[in-house]
């Protein structure tokens, strides 16, 4: 299940938003949009979960959390 996650803080890395998400399950792919002109965060990202009833789990517990400093949203990407 592809996931969008939004409302992040453009200081949060790759890295770390694969930490935040493995904590409720494999994750195959995880996406931060870069801006082309700059290089830096657009402030969203993508994060693949392989199995769905971990995906929801981690919809369920990290939408609407704070993460540093922004409340992050996540929901099923379309």
């Amino acid at each position: 299940m592809k996931l969008l996650v939004r409302n992040l803080n453009r200081a949060t890395t790759e890295a770390e938003l694969l930490e935040i998400f493995t904590e409720h399950g494999l994750v195959e792919t995880c996406d931060l949009v870069i801006d082309k002109e700059n290089g830096q965060s657009k402030g969203f990202g993508f994060v693949e979960m392989p199995k769905t009833q971990e995906a929801k789990a981690a919809i369920k517990k990290i939408d609407g959390a704070h993460i540093a400093g922004n409340k992050v949203r996540v929901k099923m990407a379309e």
